[in-house]
């Protein structure tokens, strides 16, 4: 490398960490040659004197080696836009030549500058300022690795997350929620119970109200109602129950889990409500399917002189899609600019749904052509499962080879263009999409579904035969249906032709 000098600890170590990150002018095999090179002067410094610094310095190093090793990590480094002078990189320009001048870099600066790239999930930028700390000498601080935790965690990858939070020589309650709300991210109510206990066993430290929304937040993802409703009773002992985003975060978790009146208790119990409240209690009625309370709720906010925003209308507008209310759902999309909200993308895939599964499968598709926003995998997704249903096979075909374009890889996508061909008797194309699909080692994702049992949680993947009490479930799920019969009520199992045997 030209910049790099016989005695690697005269250069200045930011630099050379800089250029190797943000030079828009290397080709990607070089800009990894380069940084390869600059984790070698890295870990030629000469350590701090302290022997905890020395192996807080070498397991951060570490780290970060090791996550430029990850394939999936270094793509993000290498693709040409990461690569590009953004506004981070020249933030850490900025960050270097006040170091170079003598004017330094504090702890407060850095953990600010990490929390920034975090609320952006910019890990290129949060990566650079992560060498900068260690070359600044504070990564041993616990605002620093706090910010550090936050920053991993947002960018989904939990195991560094846990990592730089294992490794703290200190640790506060905001080091604590963060490791909490890295793992409730990703709805791992398993881990922050874990963590959540650990840290209750401290006598140091007291759970805060955040610690308990991130908590919150993991019970609703994974729909453990019991451990919500045990997190309701520690934050009603703990005085938190009055937080307006403590309740705003209990109305989620209950409806998410399935528990709709106790949500509508804590939204008429509320002396004090914002639009997140609304939203949260319009998006309740959307999930259970009561549009017309929903609508209902909506006309009350507006009388109350609470301005809708744009996830306001997108609870309304999924609420409209589950009662198949068209005319309603399209005049709420032409009111919204009315109100000063911008449609997105989101919005119009709800009336891409409402109209497919309403059966105006041409109006959909028409939509999808007119509208402002270029349609995403989504949308296309929509029209595709509402002409399966309806049995109009060539728009199934256009929606199917429309959504490979935005997810190639898709392998449930590429299975239903081949039923549908096989509709048809195209069995050239069935042929070729079979092909794509052995050539690229595509095998389907298999279905979830969950259920708590005695504060539980009890995960069941489609076509899973492993558990040994599957005789009893279809023995039930017999029950069921004999039951059904005698109601009057029709069974009906969809399956598509099986093509992938012949």
């Amino acid at each position: 490398m030209a910049f790099l000098t016989k005695n690697p600890t005269s250069f200045p170590l930011k630099v050379i960490f800089f250029r190797s990150f943000s030079s828009h002018k290397l080709v990607p095999k070089r800009a990894n040659r380069e940084f390869a090179d600059a984790l070698r002067v890295l870990n030629l410094v000469t350590p701090k004197k302290s022997l905890i610094d020395v192996e807080n310095r070498r397991s951060h190093l570490q780290l970060i080696e090791g996550m430029l090793q990850n394939d999936a990590i270094k793509a993000i480094f290498v693709d040409d836009s990461s690569l590009r002078a953004t506004e981070t990189e020249r933030k850490v320009r900025s960050s270097v030549l006040m170091e170079e001048q003598g004017l330094g870099i504090d702890v407060c600066f850095l953990s600010r500058a990490l929390s920034s790239c975090g609320s952006h999930c910019d890990l290129v930028g949060g990566v650079q300022y992560h060498c900068l700390a260690i070359t600044a000498g504070f990564i041993a601080n616990v605002y620093v690795g706090s910010s550090l935790i936050s920053l991993y965690g947002r960018c989904a990858l939990l195991g560094d997350a846990y990592r730089v939070f294992d490794e703290m020589p200190e640790r506060n309650i905001v080091s604590w929620s963060a490791i909490i709300a890295a793992f409730a991210q990703e709805w791992r109510v398993d881990m922050c119970l874990e963590l959540f206990c650990e840290m209750r066993g401290l006598a140091a430290l007291k759970p805060n109200c955040f610690t308990y929304t991130s908590l919150l937040s993991a019970c609703m993802g994974s729909g453990a109602l019991g451990h919500g409703k045990g997190a309701h009773c520690q934050i009603i002992h703990m005085g938190f129950h009055y937080y307006l985003h403590i309740e705003n975060a209990l109305i989620a978790m209950y409806s998410k889990c399935g528990a709709i009146d106790d949500a509508l208790y804590i939204f008429e119990s509320m002396w004090r409500k914002d639009v997140v409240t609304w939203n949260s209690m319009i998006a309740a009625y959307a999930q259970h399917g009561l549009a017309l309370e929903a609508i209902s709720l909506f006309e009350e906010m507006m009388n109350q002189g609470v301005n809708p925003d744009a996830v306001t209308y997108l609870g309304l507008l999924s609420s409209c899609r589950h009662g198949g209310l068209v005319k309603e759902g399209q005049d709420y999309l032409n009111s919204m600019i009315e109100h000063g909200v911008q449609p997105e993308l989101d919005h119009y895939s709800c009336i891409v749904d409402l109209l497919g599964r309403a059966g105006l499968l041409l109006e959909a598709r028409d939509l999808i052509r007119n509208m402002p926003v270029c349609p995403n995998a989504v949308i296309w997704g929509s029209l595709l499962s509402s002409a399966r249903i309806h049995g109009d096979v060539w728009i199934g075909i256009e929606a199917a080879e429309s959504r490979l374009l935005f997810e190639p890889g898709c392998s449930a996508t590429l299975q239903q263009l081949a039923n549908l061909y096989a509709s048809v008797g195209w069995w050239d194309q069935v042929a070729r999409v079979r092909k794509s699909l052995k050539d690229k080692g595509l095998k389907p994702n298999p279905g979830c579904s969950w259920i708590e049992v005695k504060s539980r949680v009890h995960r069941f993947k489609a076509q899973d035969k492993s558990n040994n009490k599957m005789t009893d479930i279809l023995l039930i799920m017999g029950n069921l249906i004999e039951h059904m019969s005698s109601l009057g009520l029709q069974s009906k199992i969809s399956s598509e032709e099986n093509i992938w045997s012949s």
